[in-house]
């Protein structure tokens, strides 16, 4: 019997096997096989793609991580992973699951460590300015500071350790035992041929559910006219083989949005713009939001604006700044950053009306001078004024990945609705639950390969028991 992508009958045959199988090589995927072939156990990762991609090689690569040596390095020795935790429960207003926060907050750091030890890989800490919630300067990288080096480094580390990566090898069943105990997973290839890998514990690295539109729809309905700014393999089959198996299921409306997809080019406009002075106006040249709120939930007020669409507004101070982010020279190079030398200049470029736009800077001036206060509660007082010549670009909200999912013990093991853990069904990633609660605005920026990569390495770490 099959329901689900899940068999209850024995696989007819067993092609080959391998004590640990790993759905998903992108960062979740990766560290797990690195901590598990680490520990000797006989690794094989399953990639659905021709080469491996994810969601990691679209984000931006920062990690966050307390009281790491990398920190200590830079001068920040009063970070903890109390103080983290701290910091992701209020981010999620305290809706975050708080074992999985404490548990994220305090493998991550040893996590990244054992990676730099281990494996090779260099990090820095960006200390030029703090994202939304977070109260210390945690935000790991590799030195190219892109998510696509962070996942060309996991690859050369997984060549160097001998572990084999299966690609065009999308799992389209798992076999089950009356006990709940994954014996085998079935692969189909494009030819049409499918192969059983037989396995001893199963790590479900592959992410959630944001390619999936009838799912976003289900779930998570006041995104779902936005664009998705994620890998299109994430259909949600962790969700569904978790759902047949009886797996309990956690926070599937919460979510990672961002505010600020340069459109149509659909390229990340980094949110330290924001932090560094700049402002999100709507087509009528008003701001919105305070736009140091957070970029998650940012990407629903932008959505709220008329066609969906939002401006950029800033400085040549932030545009220098700005540079330093290769995913704004790759929008620069696009053509979808445009400069204009006074007010009039930039009502001609953005199509903007001109005596809003000089309204709404003249407004911006006052509250970076103390003369009045935002009406949305920002505060403007701690970055210079902007002033001419301006830079803007053309911005719409998305939706880059979902953060509900299994939820896993201290272990990273799959629980069922009893809470009891499957016998040897792992999680991490975008396939376990995350630590940004049920809502939009819990996302606390880095989120996502935080739990990628603590609950992988945990995954890794035990799913030899």
């Amino acid at each position: 019997m099959t329901a689900g992508g899940i068999s209850r009958e024995p696989p007819s045959r067993i092609d080959a096997e391998a004590e640990v199988v790993i759905i998903g090589a992108s960062a979740c995927g990766l560290v797990a096989a690195l901590r598990a072939k680490g520990a000797g156990s006989d690794v094989l990762v399953l990639e659905r793609d021709a080469s491996p991609s994810g969601s990691t090689s679209m984000s931006s690569g920062f990690v966050p991580a307390p009281a790491t040596r990398f920190q200590r390095a830079i001068g920040v020795a009063d970070d903890s992973p109390a103080l983290f935790e701290t910091d992701l429960l209020a981010k999620s207003k305290g809706k975050s699951d708080k074992h999985l926060a404490r548990l994220a907050s305090r493998t991550i750091g040893p996590a990244l460590e054992w990676l730099a030890d281990a494996h090779g890989l260099d990090w820095i800490v960006l200390d030029d300015f703090l994202y939304p919630g977070h109260s210390r300067h945690r935000m790991h990288a590799v030195p190219e500071k892109t998510g696509a080096a962070l996942l060309a480094r996991l690859l050369a580390a997984a060549e160097q350790a001998d572990i084999p990566v299966a690609t065009d090898a999308p799992v389209t069943r798992l076999y089950a035992d009356t006990d709940n105990r994954i014996t085998a997973v079935e692969i189909s290839r494009p030819d049409g041929q499918t192969e059983i890998l037989g396995c001893k514990a199963l790590i479900l690295a592959c992410n959630g559910y944001g390619g999936n539109r009838e799912l976003v729809a289900r779930h998570i309905p006041e995104i779902a006219g936005g664009m998705y700014y994620g890998h299109e393999g994430n259909k949600g089959d962790a969700l569904l083989w978790g759902e047949a198996l009886g797996a309990e299921l956690k926070h599937l409306s919460g979510y990672q949005g961002h505010g600020s997809l340069a459109h149509p080019h659909g390229i990340l406009i980094s949110w330290a713009l924001m932090m560094e002075g700049g402002i999100q106006v709507n087509t009528e040249g008003r701001r919105f939001s305070n736009e140091h709120g957070g970029y998650s939930e940012q990407a629903v007020h932008v959505l709220g604006q008329s066609d969906g669409i939002a401006w950029d507004i800033y400085d040549a101070r932030i545009h220098a700044f700005a540079l330093g982010f290769p995913d704004y020279v790759e929008a620069v190079k696009a053509g979808a950053i445009r400069e204009a030398s006074d007010v009039a200049d930039l009502a001609k470029v953005t199509g903007l009306p001109e005596a809003v736009l000089a309204e709404t800077l003249c407004d911006i001036a006052g509250y970076q001078a103390g003369r009045a206060q935002d009406p949305f509660g920002r505060d403007f007082t701690g970055k210079p004024g902007l002033a001419p010549p301006y830079y803007a670009v053309r911005v719409t909200g998305a939706l880059f990945h979902t953060q509900g999912g299994l939820m896993i013990d201290d272990e990273a093991r799959v629980l069922d609705r009893a809470g009891n853990p499957f016998p040897n069904l792992f999680a991490g990633g975008g396939a376990a639950c995350g630590v940004s609660g049920p809502d939009v605005s819990g996302y606390l920026s880095g989120n996502g390969l935080l739990t990628a990569i603590a609950f992988g390495y945990l995954a890794g770490s035990f799913c030899r028991a």
